[in-house]
């Protein structure tokens, strides 16, 4: 397994936590629910900071073909950090939700 971070200061960009939640609305989720060998995305929010990310896991390395990266189209560069990890061990714990897929903010009306 692997997993890449990849991490945004927005205060060089007009674009704001909000304007990415609401970028993540558009289809933007759903896309990466067809990558191959991708087993979880998360993006996540340091509005404290005004901070921006994603994190990938993947079965094996990161393919070539991927969507659009359109978080890096309205920010307007690309992340200001960006790393990427080999998973030395993993562990599921006990847990009542069984599906993460539709859950977070972004997915509240």
């Amino acid at each position: 397994m692997h997993v890449d971070i990849a991490w945004w200061d927005l205060d060089r960009s007009t674009a704001t936590v909000d304007s990415l939640r609401d970028h993540l609305r558009d289809g933007t989720v759903d896309q990466w629910a067809a990558v191959e060998g991708l087993r979880l995305k998360f993006w996540m929010a340091d509005r404290d900071r005004n901070r921006w990310g994603a994190v990938m896991l993947w079965e094996a390395g990161r393919p070539d073909d991927l969507p659009r990266n359109r978080a890096a189209e309205l920010i307007g560069y690309p992340p200001t950090h960006r790393f990427g990890f080999e998973v030395e061990a993993m562990v599921e714990g006990e847990y009542a939700v069984a599906a993460l897929h539709g859950l977070g903010p972004v997915f509240i009306p």
